[in-house]
């Protein structure tokens, strides 16, 4: 499971040109998932997101988490986050899982980042067109991927 995390000072997104969630300050997380993945990535994943203490207190050090500020979350699925650019200039995306997988893996994730907080959660559409408007605060951008847990 691979993510990219942008804190963010608001993010809207809509899905197939139609207009879906925003949220204000938080996290914009792009996930993506491979064949191999299992619940214990997601349970990985989804502690440290609500834990990650990116978010500056009074001083202006990133000592917060996102509950602390009182943010939002908006996930969204992203198959590219798995692409290699090894050979060729055309990304091959074979580590990706395929929908039959990555599906119940994203609609899981969403469940358990629900039970893990209260804050807000909004969502893309798993398989749909999808623009996301962010604006990156800091900029603060992060990728994990619980294959390689640096």
């Amino acid at each position: 499971m691979r993510v990219v995390v942008q804190r963010v000072s608001s993010a809207s997104i809509k899905i197939d040109h139609v207009d879906g969630g925003e949220i204000g300050g938080g996290l914009v997380v792009l996930v993506g998932f491979e064949e191999e993945d299992t619940r214990d990535d997601l349970e990985w994943m989804c502690r440290k997101l609500v834990n990650l203490r990116i978010f500056d207190d009074e001083s202006g050090v990133m000592n917060y988490n996102i509950e602390q500020v009182q943010g939002s979350f908006m996930l969204v699925s992203q198959f590219t986050l798995h692409a290699s650019t090894r050979k060729g200039n055309r990304p091959s995306y074979i580590k990706a899982a395929k929908p039959d997988i990555a599906i119940p893996l994203y609609e899981k994730f969403l469940e358990l980042m629900a039970e893990e907080t209260e804050c807000k959660i909004e969502t893309g559409k798993f398989g749909a067109y999808m623009e996301i408007e962010l604006i990156n605060d800091g900029p603060v951008t992060l990728s994990m991927d619980t294959k390689n847990k640096e």
